[in-house]
């Protein structure tokens, strides 16, 4: 009777197991999300969920909604994988999330324009107001809240195209977008790779909107005011009480705006100075030092001390905006992690904010005769 127990549990055990590895295969990824939570019709585009993977066992979850981030699962000190992005398991929570930003690429203009109106060749052009008194991130219908189409290319690469029509969010030029995802395949980096052309003079700042959390998402997901953060920069850009540029490049020494060596973020987020006051933490841009312009290089590092994963960042942006998600409620994210405020950190590679109406920053106006193009890397490893 015995022998025949242990016959039947054993037979059980592989019809779970069969059951176990079938499941994995259909639904392609480690993070647990489901195809068909990403099958919808939007404007009559099509909704979907691509898994990107490398031969280090990186994996990175996106949707074509927005060229939402909704994974990025890598190892931690120990060897045991973590979703380390705050992202949602479902396109209805993408597209009604109370952060609608959150790992979207943004666009047609990234961060802040003040009063929502800029002057370009003569003509004063108007945008709608959605941050306080300025537009911001291109608008309630900006790029992050748009179907793009998608094309996974390998295992590692997916490319996703939008055309932004003149007018759009009060922007003018059609414009044409094709954003590239691709994973590398000798380390644990995420490619982002930006390309824009238009019909008209416009304006472009296009970033990714993604919040880091390195311990890994949780209920709750835990503070990054833990975190070890460096950034390349000798000087920030103040800005005022509605979070608009003051004009001026400051100086990052002797303030607790300084990143230039390793710093644990929560040692200073609090201090009463002016800049952490207006922002409820960090939420500045940095003027990141470059040898050239347009160089890839270093922007950013950001190590969390528990689980030993560290993250560093390099672009071809004159800026980064250091974000320490201030303005965090505590929503649902993903498989019931909870994200409340300062649980999510970004370096949104980027040119300055409100570029069109300071006439002394770089300029971020694209005319019909170039290419808008930006590549900025994700970098993924540990600290032993």
């Amino acid at each position: 009777m015995k022998k025949f127990v242990s016959f039947a549990l054993y037979i059980n055990l592989i019809k779970i197991s069969n059951m176990i590895n079938t499941f994995s295969t259909l639904q392609g990824n480690i993070s647990g999300l489901l195809s068909e939570k990403f099958q919808k019709k939007v404007d009559n585009k099509q909704t979907s969920l691509f898994i990107l993977k490398n031969p280090l066992g990186m994996e990175v979850g996106v949707t074509n909604y927005g060229c939402a981030l909704l994974s990025i699962m890598v190892p931690d000190k120990k060897g045991d994988y973590a979703n380390v992005i705050l992202g949602h398991d479902s396109i209805d929570n993408v597209i009604n999330s109370p952060e609608p930003f959150l790992n979207t690429v943004i666009g047609r203009y990234g961060n802040r324009i003040a009063k929502g109106k800029f002057r370009l060749e003569g003509k004063e052009h108007s945008l709608t107001i959605n941050n306080g008194p300025n537009s911001l991130h291109g608008g309630p219908t900006g790029f992050h809240a748009n179907v793009w189409d998608a094309e996974q290319i390998d295992e590692r690469t997916l490319r996703m195209s939008y055309s932004s029509k003149d007018g759009e969010e009060g922007f003018p030029g059609n414009m044409n977008i094709v954003m590239t995802y691709s994973l590398k395949e000798d380390e644990n980096a995420l490619v982002i790779e930006y390309k824009a052309t238009t019909d008209k003079p416009t304006i472009v700042n296009l970033t990714n909107h993604a919040f880091f959390n390195l311990a890994g998402i949780a209920n709750p997901t835990p503070s990054i005011e833990n975190n070890i953060v460096a950034i390349n920069a000798n000087y920030y850009i103040p800005a005022d009480e509605v979070a608009i540029p003051t004009g001026e490049i400051l100086k990052v020494e002797g303030t607790p705006m300084d990143f230039r060596k390793p710093q644990i973020v929560g040692e200073r987020i609090n201090d009463k100075f002016t800049q952490l006051v207006y922002g409820k933490g960090y939420d500045h841009c940095y003027v990141l030092d470059k040898k050239e312009t347009g160089e890839l290089s270093f922007a950013a590092s950001c190590a969390d001390p528990v689980s030993g994963r560290r993250l560093e960042v390099y672009t071809t942006e004159l800026g980064v905006q250091l974000y320490t998600g201030n303005w965090l409620n505590g929503f649902t994210g993903a498989h019931g992690a909870t994200y409340p405020a300062r649980s999510g950190i970004c370096f949104e590679a980027q040119c300055f904010p409100d570029t069109p109406n300071k006439r002394h920053f770089p300029t971020a106006v694209l005319s019909p005769k170039d290419e808008y193009q930006q590549t900025t890397v994700y970098k993924f490893d540990v600290q032993k």
